[in-house]
């Protein structure tokens, strides 16, 4: 089992993990409804309380705080000591993207449900390109004999458009875009396949990538394994966070395994890169509430912003 640095702990269910340049680590707790700032030292401090479920996170071009919320889900605590999501919160209060202050707090809703036509159930997770736009990808709610078919999405960050690329896609997770912004990646949770698809514009992808329509399936494991967050490596390898049988799956671009990098909680969800040469790696173990660090073989690729 790798070792790793526990930076903190008794966080409910974190993940979307941003390093910042003070060396603090902002992420949400998706089950509080908040998003929080945990210091080197471990404290931690609240910055915003969007309530729902705030999900992934990205820096934008004018400095703030980018969330994608999902609405919320219902909870299991389970005996083991690990905190589950079950399902649509029965408050569920809508799917939506949301941009927050970071010296003020305030939140504001930037695309909700309806919003240009297009249809938000649970946004998940969030990464801009060189253009100042941004990818998302909507995972969907899951509801007794029911789960939402859901797609990936293009919008600008002032607020001006919002388009749904990719439709249908099987509960897209993770997202990313390779160092030349060429190729996008999106993790798949229950197909467990890591897809991509090619970038020919800003918000636009080939259409006619594989078979199945946009995007060819780059890479799926054996086992009990289920994909969630992913963050891309300098020399453009994908690090799919990896649950179940738990971890960190390093796949090449073209579709190789190069490690699995193993973690002591069935639900490890996110993984991003801090320090000046980006070979800190932050990961989040959820189910039990950590968050923790670990030096990294190779530098993560420096985001857009």
């Amino acid at each position: 089992m790798t070792e790793f640095t526990t930076i903190a702990t008794g966080l409910r269910f974190p993940e979307g993990p941003v390093a910042m340049p003070d060396g603090s680590v902002i992420l949400v707790e998706i089950a509080a409804g908040r998003i929080t700032r945990v210091r080197a030292d471990g404290t931690a401090e609240t910055v915003a309380e969007p309530g729902g479920g705030p999900n992934g996170l990205a820096l934008g071009p004018d400095g703030k705080l980018y969330c994608c919320n999902n609405g919320g889900f219902n909870y299991i605590e389970h005996p083991g000591g690990l905190l589950i999501p079950h399902g649509q919160a029965d408050d569920y209060s809508g799917g939506r993207i949301e941009r927050i202050d970071l010296a003020t707090g305030v939140v504001e809703v930037l695309y909700q449900n309806g919003d240009f036509g297009c249809v938000l159930r649970g946004p998940n997770d969030i990464v801009f390109d060189a253009h100042g736009g941004f990818w998302f990808t909507d995972h969907g709610k899951n509801r007794p004999r029911e789960r939402d078919i859901t797609g990936i999405f293009y919008a600008k960050a002032d607020g001006s458009h919002l388009e749904e690329v990719i439709f249908p896609s099987e509960n897209p997770n993770g997202i990313g875009l390779s160092p030349d912004g060429n190729t996008l990646y999106a993790a798949e949770t229950y197909t467990c396949r890591l897809m991509a698809f090619r970038v020919t514009a800003p918000g636009k992808v080939d259409q006619t990538g594989g078979l199945g329509g946009a995007g060819i399936p780059l890479y799926r494991p054996a086992g009990y394994k289920f994909f969630d967050s992913l963050g891309v490596e300098e020399n453009g390898n994908i690090c799919v966070a990896t649950i179940g049988e738990s971890g960190i799956s390093v796949i090449s671009p073209a579709g190789e395994l190069v490690e699995f990098v193993a973690t002591q909680d069935p639900f490890t969800t996110n993984i991003c890169w801090g320090a000046p040469d980006l070979r800190t790696a932050y990961i989040t173990l959820s189910g039990s509430g950590r968050l923790v660090s670990m030096p990294w073989p190779r530098p993560g690729l420096a985001l857009n912003h």
